[in-house]
């Protein structure tokens, strides 16, 4: 059996970009980001869940939100990068999405842990 959950969050917080060509999103700028965190398990934990949707909302959202993302981070805190961060937050996170504008979505997924959790594999 394999069990999947899903937390999703709006995130509201600022950033810059620090690239090699010049843009606009070099200077400070806000997002309200819609993560998506996926996790999957093939055994519930003692509680009876994959984890605790509040233990990935006070991880991502608590940690994140209204925050200034440069301060918090110590990487270019691109949607994709924030998509790989949030997928390290949990032993059971396979996969992250982070919208940063409507039509903008960066997906980050953790080949390990989607080809195999627990000897299963993980079907997208």
């Amino acid at each position: 059996m394999i069990y999947k959950v899903s937390k999703r969050m709006e995130v509201a917080g600022a950033h810059r970009l620090n690239l090699s060509y010049t843009s606009k999103c070099q200077n400070l700028h806000g997002h309200n980001w819609i993560i998506t965190i996926f996790c999957a398990a093939t055994e519930l934990n003692e509680d009876g869940m994959v984890c605790d949707f509040k233990h990935i909302k006070d991880c991502i959202h608590g940690y994140l939100d209204h925050g200034n993302l440069n301060e918090l981070v110590p990487f270019n805190p691109t949607a994709e990068n924030i998509a790989r961060w949030c997928t390290q937050q949990f032993p059971e996170c396979y996969k992250a999405e982070v919208q940063e504008s409507e039509g903008n979505i960066a997906t980050a997924f953790d080949e390990e842990k989607l080809r195999n959790i627990d000897g299963a594999v993980i079907v997208l």
